[in-house]
C-alpha cells in the first residue's frame, strides 16, 4: 500500500503514491496543519479550536473541531487507507505517523544526519544531505493558511530552513564553491538582510571569487540598515570579515579541498528509445528517496527486452544528481578489472589500487563514501558478482540489469525491481519507425503492426527489422513482414552481423542445468499461447511439483514469462515467440523424432484427461498420460474457469494431434471439449477447417 505523506513545507499537501488527495475547507485544513506539525504527538482540541477561530470560536467549535476530523478520516478511507490516521486520545487528537511521511519530520532528520556528517569530516556528504533537505521545501510553509498558532509554527520552520542554508553555504565555501554561491547569497540577503551570518559568507564568497569592492560594499550596506533600523553597530562576526578583508588576510584565500575527479562513464543514449514511461517514473523515484534509503533497481527481463536501453536512457536523464560521477561497466569482464577501472577513473592512482578483489572493493566504497554517483552495473550474472561493487553510502544510485533473478539484492538492499516485456504495439510500430524510417512505417501502418507483432514487440528484434529495411529502400514493409511469417526462416532473417538475437538466446539457455533446457525446448513444440505447470510435467514424464520447479527456475531465468495467476486455475506460463523459434531448432537437433513425438502425445492426453475430469467423465482408452487422482481433482476444481483458460490452447491441440496422427486423440478432445465452446471459437491467425471433422482450428501461436 502507498504511503500517505503530509507536506506542510509550502502549501499544505496531502499525497498518496503519485495521487493527490484533496482536503476540504479551510477548516479541515488548519486542522490537519496542526496535527501534521506534531506528529505521533496529542493536539489539544482547544489549540485547535484557536486555530480555526482565533480567539473567538462558536458555542459549538469543539463539535465542529469532531466534525472536520471525520471529514478528514472519511477522505483517508476514501483514498484506500484503511488504517486509522487521526485518532481520538484525550484532551485531543493525534496523526499517527508510523507508517506514513511528514516532510517536516524528514527534513529535521536530514538537517540532523548533515551535521553528524560533517562533525565527521565528511564536508561533501554532509552538503548533500542538506541540499536534499532544503529541496523538500516548494514555498513558504502552510502558505495559505492563516491564524496565530499556524503563523508561529511557520515562522518556526522558516528559521529552521535558513539556519540550513547557511551551514549548507558554509560547507559550500569550504569545497571551493565561492562563485557558485556569490548569486544564491546575495538573493538570500536581499530578503532577509538582518541575517549577519549569512552576509559574512556573501563577503566570503565575493572576496574569494576576486570581488573584494563588492565585499566590502555589502558590509557597508548592512552597517547602514542596522544603524538606521536599531541604532547598533554591526556584530563581531562581520565586523571581524570586514577587517580580514581590508587587510587581504591570507586566511580568507585558504585553498579549497580539491574536487574529485568526475567520471562520466555513460554510453551515448539508445537511438530512438520508445515507450517504458511507466519504468521510467519508477525509477524517477529513486531520486526522491529520503536520506538513509536504499537506492538500488534491478532491471530484468528475457533477450532484447531493452534492459541496458532503459538504464542507459534513464540514467542520462538522471546523471544530474549525481554530480560527483557517473560509472558503466559491462559485466562480462571479470570483477576484478571492473574495480580497477571505476577506482581510476575516481582519481585513485594506479600504483594505490590494491591486488585483491577484497581490498579493492573496501577501496571502492571508501572512495565513493560521501559522494554522490551512479553506477549502472550491466549484464549482471548473480549477486556474488555484483556485490564488490556495491557502494555503502546513501548519496549513491546503483543500476543493475539482469537476465537471471538477483534474490541477494531484492532481499539485502531492498531493490526496486522492473521487470521489462514485449513493448506495446503503439511503442513497437514507433520504434520501427524511428530505424527504417517514419515515412516508410507511415505509408502501410496495417504491415507495420504485422511487422512488429512477427518481432514479438521485442526492442531487439524490431530494431533488426528497422535496420534492415533502412538499407534496403527498395523492400516495402510488406515484404519484409512476408519474409518473416515463415517460422523456420524468421530468426535468420532478425540475425544480421552484429544484431543477433540467436547469440542472446545461446548466452541465456547456457546456464541451464539439463532439465531446465529440456523442458525449454519441449514447450517449443506446442504452439499454443501459455500454458499450466502440468504441461511441463506431461512433456518431461515426471511429478507436478518437480515440473512447477522447473518451470519457476525458467522464469527466474527470464526465458519463461508468467501471464497469469488465478485463485483455482495456478500459474499460467508463456515462452517469448522468438525464444520460441530457437528453443524449437535446439529440441530439433538434441531431442530424436521418436523423443519429440513422445513428449507432445504425452501433453495431448493431457488435456483430454483434464478435459474429461472437468466433465466427470469416465477415463478414455485414448488417454495415455494423465496427472496423479489428487492433482488432477484439483487442477479441474473449477471447470468454468478451467475450459476458459484452455480454451485456444484446446482449438489448437485438436489440430496440432490430428497433424502429428494421433486421430483418436484430437477426436476424443474435440468431442469432449468442444461443445463447451459453442458459438465461442477464438480468433486466431490464418484459420483452416479440418476438412475430416469440420474444426475450425490454426497452428498459429
Amino acid at each position: 500500500m502507498d504511503l500517505l505523506y503530509f507536506r506542510v513545507l509550502g502549501p499544505l499537501e496531502v499525497r498518496l503514491g503519485e495521487r493527490r488527495v484533496s482536503v476540504g475547507g479551510p477548516r479541515q485544513r488548519a486542522i490537519l496543519a496542526m496535527l501534521a506539525l506534531a506528529p505521533g504527538r496529542v493536539v489539544p482540541v482547544d489549540a485547535l479550536v484557536e486555530a480555526v477561530w482565533q480567539g473567538r470560536p462558536p458555542a459549538t467549535a469543539r463539535t465542529q473541531v469532531a466534525i472536520c476530523v471525520a471529514g478528514l478520516r472519511k477522505t483517508f478511507k476514501e483514498h484506500g487507507v484503511d488504517e486509522e490516521v487521526i485518532s481520538t486520545s484525550p484532551p485531543g487528537y493525534l496523526l499517527r505517523a508510523e507508517g506514513h511521511r511528514v516532510d517536516a519530520v524528514e527534513f529535521a532528520e536530514a538537517v540532523e544526519s548533515a551535521t553528524t556528517a560533517a562533525a565527521a569530516g565528511e564536508v561533501a556528504e554532509a552538503a548533500w544531505r542538506l541540499d536534499t533537505a532544503l529541496k523538500l521545501w516548494r514555498g513558504a510553509a502552510l502558505a495559505g493558511i492563516s491564524g496565530h498558532a499556524v503563523e508561529i509554527e511557520a515562522a518556526r520552520l522558516e528559521e529552521q530552513r535558513l539556519t540550513a542554508y547557511e551551514q549548507q553555504a558554509a560547507l559550500r565555501l569550504e569545497l571551493g564553491q565561492h562563485r557558485d554561491l556569490v548569486g544564491e547569497l546575495s538573493t538570500l540577503v536581499r530578503e532577509h538582510p538582518l541575517r549577519e551570518q549569512a552576509r559574512a559568507q556573501l563577503m566570503l564568497a565575493q572576496y574569494r571569487s576576486g570581488l573584494r569592492a563588492e565585499a566590502l560594499s555589502t558590509f557597508l550596506e548592512g552597517r547602514r540598515l542596522s544603524i538606521e533600523e536599531f541604532g547598533l553597530e554591526l556584530g563581531p562576526v562581520l565586523r571581524e570579515m570586514h577587517a580580514a578583508i581590508l587587510r587581504d588576510d591570507p586566511a580568507l584565500t585558504r585553498q579549497p579541498r580539491a574536487r574529485a575527479v568526475v567520471p562520466a562513464q555513460l554510453p551515448g543514449e539508445v537511438y530512438g528509445f520508445t515507450g517504458r514511461e511507466p519504468e521510467v517514473r519508477a525509477l524517477d523515484r529513486l531520486l526522491d528517496a529520503a536520506p538513509g534509503t536504499p537506492t538500488t533497481a534491478l532491471i530484468t527481463g528475457g533477450t532484447g527486452l531493452g534492459k541496458t536501453g532503459l538504464a542507459v536512457h534513464w540514467a542520462r536523464r538522471a546523471a544530474g544528481h549525481y554530480p560527483d560521477g557517473q560509472l558503466f561497466a559491462d559485466l562480462d569482464s571479470p570483477v576484478a578489472e571492473v574495480l580497477s577501472g571505476f577506482l581510476r577513473a575516481l582519481g585513485v592512482p594506479e600504483d594505490r589500487v590494491p591486488a585483491e578483489t577484497a581490498e579493492r572493493s573496501a577501496l571502492l566504497r571508501s572512495t565513493l563514501k560521501g559522494r554522490k554517483v551512479l553506477l549502472v552495473l550491466d549484464n549482471a550474472s548473480s549477486f556474488e558478482q555484483i556485490s564488490p561493487l556495491l557502494p555503502g553510502s546513501s548519496g549513491c544510485c546503483v543500476l543493475v540489469t539482469s537476465r537471471v533473478q538477483l534474490y541477494g539484492l531484492l532481499g539485502q538492499h531492498h531493490a526496486l525491481h522492473l521487470r521489462l516485456d514485449r513493448l506495446a504495439e503503439p511503442d513497437a510500430v514507433r520504434l520501427l519507425g524511428a530505424v527504417a524510417g517514419p515515412a516508410r512505417v507511415a505509408a502501410d501502418p496495417g504491415h507495420a503492426r504485422r511487422l512488429a507483432r512477427l518481432c514479438d514487440r521485442t526492442p531487439l528484434a524490431l530494431r533488426i527489422a528497422g535496420a534492415r529495411l533502412a538499407a534496403k529502400p527498395h523492400w516495402t514493409v510488406r515484404h519484409l513482414a512476408d519474409r518473416l511469417t515463415e517460422d523456420s526462416r524468421r530468426l535468420d532473417e532478425l540475425s544480421t552481423g552484429e544484431l543477433d538475437l540467436r547469440a542472446g538466446f545461446a548466452a541465456s539457455c547456457r546456464a541451464l542445468t539439463e532439465a531446465e533446457s529440456v523442458l525449454l525446448r519441449r514447450l517449443s513444440l506446442l504452439a499454443v499461447p501459455d500454458v499450466s505447470a502440468w504441461v511441463g510435467a506431461a512433456l518431461l514424464d515426471t511429478g507436478l511439483t518437480r515440473a512447477e520447479k522447473l518451470m519457476e527456475r525458467l522464469v527466474d531465468r527470464q526465458l519463461l514469462q508468467v501471464v497469469g495467476t488465478y485463485a483455482r486455475g495456478g500459474v499460467r506460463y508463456r515462452v517469448p515467440e522468438l525464444l520460441r523459434l530457437y528453443a524449437k531448432e535446439l529440441c530439433e537437433r538434441h531431442d530424436s523424432e521418436a523423443e519429440r513425438e513422445a513428449a507432445c502425445a504425452r501433453a495431448y492426453s493431457g488435456w483430454l484427461a483434464l478435459a474429461l475430469a472437468a466433465l466427470h467423465r469416465e477415463r478414455l482408452p485414448e488417454v495415455g498420460w494423465s496427472p496423479e487422482p489428487e492433482q488432477l481433482a484439483e487442477l479441474v476444481r473449477d471447470p468454468q474457469l478451467w475450459f476458459e483458460l484452455e480454451r485456444v490452447p484446446i482449438f489448437s491441440v485438436i489440430h496440432q494431434a490430428e497433424l502429428a496422427g494421433l486421430a483418436p486423440i484430437a477426436e476424443a478432445l474435440a468431442a469432449v471439449a468442444l461443445p463447451q465452446f459453442v458459438g465461442d471459437v477464438p480468433e486466431q491467425p490464418a484459420p483452416a477447417r479440418d476438412r475430416r471433422t469440420g474444426l475450425i482450428t490454426t497452428g498459429a501461436r
